[in-house]
C-alpha cells in the first residue's frame, strides 16, 4: 500500500496501460470507497486525484471522463455514508436502548450539523480521514438531508476540481514530475495538518 501510494504515477499509468478504460471504473471505486465506507479512510484520495490530472494531461486519461465521473463517485460515496450513518444510528438506539447512543448525544450532533454543518461537510473534503465519517455522523445527528446533500455536491466539485485540475495544469512539469514523490508526501502532509494541529491544541489544553 505505501509503494502505490508513493509511486501513484507509475501504478495508474501502468494500470490505464493494462486495463484501458477498466481504469476509470477503478478510480471510481477508490474515491467512492475513501468517501462513501467508514471501513476505508486509508485508501488515496488527494494524491489519487493529483497524478489522475497528470496523468490527463499526458493523454493517459480523458479529462472529460475523469472529472464528472469522480465527480459522481465523491458525491455517490457522500450520500451512501450520511445514509448508513443515519440508518445506522436509529437502529443502534433501538437494539441497545440508548445505552451506547444517548439521545442528548445525537441531539447535540444533529444541532452542531445544522449549525456548522455546511462548512463541516464542504472542508471535510479536503481532510483526509474526517471526509470519511462527516457524512456519516452527519448522518447519525440527522442532519438536514435537503442542506446535506447541496454541501455534499459543493464539495465534491470544488474537492474533485481543484486537485484534478491542478495535476493537469501542473503535475507534469518537469520539477514536479521528477519529484512527485515528494509532492505526494506534502501534499498528504497538508491536508493532515489541520488535524495535526487540532489533536495538539487539545493535549496542550488537557
Amino acid at each position: 500500500m505505501l509503494d502505490i501510494i508513493l509511486h501513484l504515477d507509475a501504478h495508474l499509468l501502468a494500470a490505464a496501460q493494462q486495463y484501458g478504460v477498466w481504469v476509470y471504473a477503478l478510480l471510481f471505486f477508490i474515491i467512492f470507497a475513501e468517501t462513501g465506507l467508514i471501513i476505508a479512510p486509508f485508501l488515496p484520495g488527494d494524491s489519487l486525484l493529483f497524478v489522475a490530472g497528470a496523468l490527463c494531461g499526458l493523454d493517459a486519461l480523458q479529462l472529460h471522463w475523469l472529472m464528472p465521473l469522480l465527480m459522481l463517485a465523491a458525491f455517490s460515496g457522500d450520500n451512501t455514508n450520511y445514509w448508513i450513518g443515519r440508518t445506522l444510528g436509529v437502529r443502534l438506539l433501538e437494539k441497545f436502548g440508548g445505552r451506547f447512543i444517548k439521545h442528548e448525544h445525537l441531539e447535540r450532533t444533529h444541532a452542531f450539523y445544522e449549525k456548522h454543518g455546511g462548512k463541516t461537510i464542504l472542508f471535510a473534503r479536503f481532510l483526509p480521514i474526517i471526509r470519511t465519517f462527516a457524512p456519516f455522523v452527519a448522518g447519525v445527528g440527522e442532519m438536514s438531508y435537503r442542506f446535506f446533500v447541496t454541501f455534499s455536491a459543493l464539495g465534491s466539485l470544488c474537492w474533485i476540481g481543484s486537485l484534478t485540475l491542478a495535476g493537469y495544469f501542473f503535475g507534469n512539469i518537469p520539477m514536479v514530475k521528477n519529484n512527485l514523490t515528494l509532492i505526494i508526501l506534502g501534499i498528504i502532509f497538508i491536508t493532515l495538518l489541520p488535524a495535526l494541529i487540532e489533536i495538539l491544541k487539545q493535549r496542550r489544553k488537557a
